[in-house]
């Protein structure tokens, strides 16, 4: 099955790249539609002619980001050398209320660009 999100620049550039193998979401309903094995196609959301598909290596799913913090490798999921030091759950209440965190708990989808 493939699903389609949309995704912020510096995070599809990373994706892009190789850097981050694992995308942070809400376990919301429709996440929880992903399976291994799925594809996800990957909207910028400052140009949407700019996609990127990728293949569903893992699920991890976890009650807060503050779990997934401490079981996943950050590199993984978006930091860089500079501020990995700096990584905290608080950084994902930017996208996600605490309110959404504890309705639908968290997951870390494990992606591989086809």
């Amino acid at each position: 099955m493939e699903h389609i999100m949309n995704l912020n620049p510096n995070p599809m550039k990373m994706i892009k790249s190789g850097e981050k193998t694992i995308e942070l979401r809400l376990y919301d309903e429709k996440r929880k539609n992903i399976s291994i094995g799925d594809t996800i196609k990957f909207i910028n959301t400052d140009n949407n002619e700019d996609i990127i598909k990728v293949y569903v290596k893992n699920i991890y799913v976890y009650d807060s980001f503050k779990t997934l913090y401490k079981n996943l490798p950050l590199q993984k999921c978006g930091y860089t050398q500079e501020n990995i030091n700096t990584a905290s759950p608080k950084d994902m209440e930017e996208y996600y209320s605490l309110e959404k965190q504890n309705k639908y708990g968290v997951v870390g989808i494990e992606i591989e660009v086809i």
